[in-house]
């Protein structure tokens, strides 16, 4: 049998939408994958307004305004440029750098800044301020998490050769450098802020973006109010100066019924993250758009630091005993594209679609339990080895980074692997719990549920470098130390032939799913539905941040 511990709210809403995905599994069509595919109704014809102020809904809310979880790139993406912005081809092109030289030895990247860019507090944004922004961020006492994750190991030091001349040393060569500057983790903030501590800086971030912060209320909304002096527009941007609006009213409405009708009712003029139920509708009557997001998609990670999942075979048996192809089809209506790799989502880079390939076959998972010695069943069906049941504890954080038709992916999957004779637990995290280490010991979880977005497929390196007790990686969730899989992505981490790069990350992506150590599930995406009186709202390449500085409404 399967367990759950969840909260009375949860099991209705779950009940909901396995209901409702039975009834309307036709009524959902799947997006092609890609870069804020364009679908839904045209934009209004009409002559621009000035000013205005966009009422935006979004979903989660993250700890402070700052910082390492995408929540915050989505918000940096408002007030903060970074050095180099991702365009629709995923080329990295200027933004605050205007250029770059890169070593012969491919180990410094020598980047010349705008002149005369200011923070939105009159601070200097010069070379000096770009060097306090890496310091500070890779502070080994208070880093930034997700920054320190990407580049830490690689990272030698910063050098300001004069005003407008940043030089960043690596270590050795990092190919996917450029493209990883352009998330918002890494965009520059003013260093007179910074110096104000962490508290004034989880609140009010300081930057030099077309947005300022004017406050956050806490559980309800942040304002953002127009740049006027903003002069620092990346190159892939829709024009060059401040932005149109007055204001963006950032309103975070986590109930997805909630957050739509906000919408259909003309509180909001755009909203993130349209429920699938409502997305076919949502084509008819708004400007819609789905952006499928690289890196990691949301899989169930199996931890080999204990058993059940030690042996191979356990974890084989488990990705065989599912059919999560139709799981997810079924809870998303067919809006959210299934992702059978659980190392890399099907739009990042050297994505190989035929890693980590289990379709559902009770055969072979019951062959390989046999094999690893389950071979009794207790009066429950679940299978017993030496006197201990198969269990496993799920970990996955409800309502944070696994919503509603998630969560119901999970118990369709516990479901299916009860009939194999495994006993899967689901644990439901508070988003609280999930991000303060409640469950980050080996000894806490069996499997976890987890995302990682990223424009980049050197992204394996965090989640599969080793887990050592001299050099620490709390991002491996499976405690999988392996000196050969680390190897191969460092190898294509540091070359410079893109079909070198490839044929490395793919061995990668294969020995991940030959041992069934991480099981795709869906893709992260980024759905908006906009009123069409307001235009050119558009989605970024690097993660799926949208861009307000280029909108502007028509009468």
């Amino acid at each position: 049998m399967f367990r759950s511990v969840r909260s009375r709210r949860t099991r209705a809403l779950l009940a909901v939408g396995l209901s409702a995905a039975t009834l309307l599994s036709a009524c959902g069509e799947r997006p092609a994958t890609g870069d804020g595919t364009s679908r839904g109704v045209p934009a209004a014809a009409g002559e621009y307004v000035d000013g205005g102020v966009i009422e935006y809904g979004h979903e989660q809310e993250p700890p402070c305004i700052h910082g390492g979880w995408v929540q915050n790139a989505y918000l940096a993406r408002q007030y903060l440029d970074n050095l180099v912005s991702l365009d629709d081809n995923g080329t990295p092109v200027p933004w605050l750098a205007t250029s770059w030289e890169i070593s012969p030895d491919r180990k410094t990247y020598t980047f010349r800044l705008k002149p005369d860019v200011k923070f939105s507090d009159g601070t200097d944004l010069d070379a000096a301020a770009v060097k306090t922004n890496f310091d500070k961020y890779l502070d080994p006492d208070a880093p930034n998490g997700t920054v320190m994750a990407y580049i830490g190991q690689y990272y030698a030091g910063g050098e300001v050769i004069d005003r407008n001349t940043y030089a960043l040393h690596l270590k050795q060569p990092y190919s996917p450098l450029l493209t990883v500057l352009t998330q918002g983790y890494f965009g520059i903030q003013s260093p007179t802020a910074l110096a104000r501590g962490k508290k004034a800086n989880c609140s009010q971030p300081v930057g030099s973006g077309p947005f300022i912060i004017e406050r956050w209320d806490r559980n309800r909304i942040i304002t953002f109010v127009r740049n006027p002096n903003y002069n620092s527009a990346p190159a892939n941007a829709r024009h060059q100066g401040p932005a149109y609006v007055d204001k963006v009213i950032w309103k975070f409405l986590k109930d997805p019924v909630l957050r739509y009708g906000s919408l259909t009712s003309g509180s909001s003029d755009v909203i993130y993250n349209v429920p699938p139920i409502n997305w076919a509708d949502a084509t008819t009557r708004f400007q819609t758009k789905q952006y499928v997001t690289p890196g990691r998609p949301n899989a169930i990670t199996l931890n080999v630091a204990h058993a059940p999942f030690d042996d191979v075979r356990v974890r084989q048996a488990f990705a065989y005993s599912a059919d999560r192809e139709k799981a997810v089809e079924t809870a998303f209506l067919g809006v959210v594209p299934f992702n059978s790799n659980g190392a890399l989502s099907q739009s990042t880079p050297d994505y190989d679609p035929s890693a980590g390939a289990y379709d559902r076959d009770p055969d072979k998972a019951n062959a390989l339990l046999d094999e690893a010695g389950w071979t009794s069943r207790d009066d429950d069906g679940v299978r017993t080895k030496d006197g201990r049941r198969l269990t496993a504890r799920l970990v996955y954080a409800a309502d944070a980074i696994v919503g509603p038709e998630g969560a119901a992916i999970l118990q369709n999957i516990a479901y299916q692997a009860r009939d194999v004779g495994f006993d899967i637990e689901l644990v439901p995290a508070t988003q609280s719990e999930y991000f303060g280490g409640n469950y980050a010991k080996p000894d806490t979880y069996d499997a976890y549920v987890g995302y990682w977005t990223s424009p980049t497929p050197g992204l394996l390196y965090i989640n599969w470098r080793q887990r050592l007790e001299d050099s620490p990686n709390p991002h491996n969730t499976a405690y999988y130390n392996d000196p050969t899989l680390q190897g191969l992505i460092e190898k294509a981490n540091s070359s410079a032939d893109p079909a070198e790069q490839r044929e490395f990350y793919s061995q990668a992506q294969k020995l991940i799913g030959d041992q069934a150590l991480s099981i795709g599930l869906y893709t992260q995406t980024t759905s908006i539905a906009a009123n069409p009186k307001l235009h050119d709202v558009w989605v970024e390449k690097s993660q799926g941040e949208l861009v307000f500085a280029d909108a502007r409404f028509v009468r």
